[in-house]
C-alpha cells in the first residue's frame, strides 16, 4: 500500500521540484536583499506606489499599491478588463516571497511563446481578481490560475501551469502534468502543496519590496496594475 502511493506521488512532487528548482539554486543571501538575483533578464521589480509601513502590513496580505491614482473599479470590471483584449491565464503569485519569485522566473524561461501572464497577489490588479473568483482579497495563502471562465488553487494550479511549460527544446511538460492530475488524488496533491507553501518564507525568506512587472523583454508578461483604476 506504501508503495503504491508512494508512486502515484512521485509525478506531482518532480513536477513541484522543476518549478522551483531554480529558486533553491540562488544563494538564500542574495534573495534576502529584496531582488532576485542570477537571473538576469528577469530581474525587474518596480518599487510599489505605496511600501508598506511594517512588516505586518506584508504578513497580512494587504494591497501594496493602496496609493493607486483614482478609485478602485469594481473586481468584475477589473477581470473584464484583464481579459477583453488578452485571453491568456494570469497566475497570481505572492510578490514578496523569494521562493515564488524564483518559480516566476523558471515559468519565463519555460515559457517561451507567452502562453502565461502575471500578476502579485498583493496588487491591486491581484486583489480584484481574486474577488472576482470569489475569493478574499487577501489570501496569499496559494498560488492562483485566473482565466476566463474561472480559477484554480494549489496543485491544480500548479499543473495547469505546467501544461504550458517547455523546459528543453521539443519536451513539453504537459503529458506529465495531466498524467500528475489524473493519477494524483487532489487531496495528496494539495498535501504537497501546502508543504511548501505554508513554509515558503522560511525556505527562502522573503523581500521588502512587492514583484509588480519585469524589464523589458517581458514587460507584456506583467500586468499593468492601473487596469484596476478608474484612472485608466
Amino acid at each position: 500500500m506504501f508503495s503504491t502511493t508512494a508512486m502515484m506521488i512521485r509525478p506531482a512532487a518532480a513536477i513541484f521540484h522543476a518549478l522551483a528548482m531554480q529558486a533553491f539554486l540562488i544563494p538564500r543571501s542574495s534573495l534576502t536583499k529584496g531582488f532576485v538575483h542570477g537571473f538576469g533578464r528577469h530581474n525587474g521589480v518596480r518599487p510599489p506606489a505605496s511600501l508598506p509601513s511594517s512588516a505586518n502590513d506584508i504578513d497580512s496580505g494587504s494591497s501594496m499599491n493602496a496609493s493607486s491614482i483614482g478609485k478602485l473599479l469594481d473586481p468584475r470590471e477589473v477581470s473584464g478588463r484583464v481579459f477583453a483584449a488578452d485571453n491568456r491565464p494570469v497566475i497570481l503569485f505572492d510578490g514578496v516571497c523569494n521562493l515564488c519569485n524564483g518559480a516566476v522566473n523558471t515559468a519565463l524561461d519555460w515559457d517561451p511563446k507567452g502562453k502565461l501572464r502575471f500578476s502579485a497577489l498583493q496588487s491591486d490588479v491581484g486583489r480584484s481578481l481574486l474577488q472576482a473568483n470569489g475569493k478574499d482579497a487577501d489570501d496569499i495563502s496559494s498560488i492562483v490560475l485566473v482565466t476566463e471562465t474561472g480559477a484554480y488553487v494549489k496543485s491544480d494550479a500548479i499543473l495547469r501551469i505546467t501544461e504550458a511549460l517547455v523546459p528543453f527544446q521539443f519536451v513539453p511538460l504537459k503529458p506529465a502534468a495531466k498524467l500528475g492530475r489524473w493519477v494524483v488524488p487532489k487531496f495528496l496533491r494539495d498535501l504537497i502543496y501546502d508543504g511548501v507553501a505554508n513554509n515558503r518564507y522560511d525556505l527562502m525568506g522573503k523581500r521588502d519590496q512587492c514583484r509588480f512587472d519585469a524589464d523589458g523583454e517581458f514587460d507584456d508578461r506583467f500586468i499593468n496594475d492601473e487596469l484596476a483604476s478608474e484612472c485608466n
